[in-house]
């Protein structure tokens, strides 16, 4: 298995592990960033990830293994290669999160959630609601970064490869804010 320093290995030689003042998807800023697709882009990289995580939900009964698009894209895919299983990802239409594509889930599928970082979660969150509202049932939650260090408790089994805390603010508490530092939003989600 690979440990908790041999991830921040990984994303520090990819230039994965950013500094500065950032946006993040949950809307909330802070100064450091884990870009997953600087590190996804190498294709070894990816699919010994996606391996390591579908170590954990090997003797789960899986129908299909969905990420939330953008970042959960690549974690699915290769979660699913892993397992034999099919890959999916969800996409927001009119603001909900939904599939597209010709994408389906009938309802009682097993599915398990794949996604590369999690702050509060609130992509994963989407996606359970919607699941829920469909009649699929969750198996669980499988992430590459784990930005709460076990903050985040989605109901479901969970498990991370790489957990830390990344302290994060509310744009009117940010310190940077308040400093003047400009703020860049490397993330997928648009945010305003």
């Amino acid at each position: 298995m690979i440990s908790n320093e041999e991830m921040l290995k990984i994303y520090e030689e990819k230039g994965a592990l950013l500094t500065g003042h950032f946006l993040l998807s949950s809307g909330r800023h802070s100064d450091r960033y884990l870009q997953s697709a600087l590190v996804l882009s190498y294709p070894d990289i990816a699919e010994r990830l996606g391996k390591e995580l579908a170590q954990f939900y090997k003797d789960d009964d899986i129908d299909v293994v969905l990420g939330p698009a953008m970042g959960g894209i690549v974690v699915a895919y290769e979660v699913a290669r892993a397992l034999g299983k099919r890959a999916l990802f969800t996409e927001r239409e009119n603001g909900k999160m939904t599939l597209r594509r010709g994408f389906s889930i009938n309802k009682g599928d097993k599915v398990l959630i794949c996604e590369d970082v999690v702050t509060t979660g609130g992509s994963v969150k989407e996606v359970i609601s919607y699941l829920k509202e469909i009649g699929a049932e969750i198996v669980g939650v499988a992430y590459i970064v784990d930005r709460s260090n076990g903050k985040v408790d989605f109901g479901y089994k969970q498990h991370s490869l790489l957990s830390l805390e990344v302290q994060s603010y509310d744009k009117d508490e940010c310190p940077l804010c308040k400093k003047g530092v400009p703020v860049v939003k490397p993330g997928s989600r648009n945010l305003k």
